[in-house]
């Protein structure tokens, strides 16, 4: 029961992308600036995950330690989220919200397989085998048969 219920917040997260998408591409048509409407989806979701933090240390009693991480782990998130939030809004009135769903998806599974079997940042490591490999394949065909179709 518990897996599924993993499962069901991954999903409901793709969701959100793929609503998200399409959101911040109008925003973009509006001011007239895709990396502008970026920005922005960037500044909004900030000040409330800085709310939301601040409730939630309040509430446990618990303090940020901010010299625990390397410096640069407090950017290197926040330029990938930011490139793909930017590229995504360039991408859906060009590709159409499908196909730019279906290729992110396919590149972060790519990606995610490289990641485990290298232990990325101390993930257990993870064997390329055989059905990921088919699995990567079938989600790349997918891709492309929703972007040619």
């Amino acid at each position: 029961m518990i897996g599924a219920f993993w499962s069901l917040l991954g999903m409901l997260a793709g969701a959100f992308l793929a609503v998200q998408a399409p959101i911040n591409a109008q925003l973009a048509r509006g001011l007239g600036l895709p990396i502008a409407a970026a920005a922005f989806s960037f500044l909004s979701g900030a000040i409330v995950l800085a709310v939301v933090t601040f409730v939630v240390m309040r509430s446990q009693g618990i303090s940020l330690d901010l010299r625990a991480p390397p410096a640069w782990l407090f950017v290197a998130g926040g330029v990938l989220g930011g490139s793909y939030v930017t590229i995504a809004t360039i991408l859906i009135p060009r590709l159409g919200a499908a196909a730019v769903m279906a290729f992110l998806v396919a590149g972060q599974l790519l990606a995610g397989i490289l990641l485990d079997r290298i232990g990325f940042l101390g993930m257990a490591v993870r064997e390329i085998s055989l059905g990921r490999i088919a699995g990567a394949l079938l989600l790349v065909t997918g891709a492309l048969l929703i972007r040619l179709t």
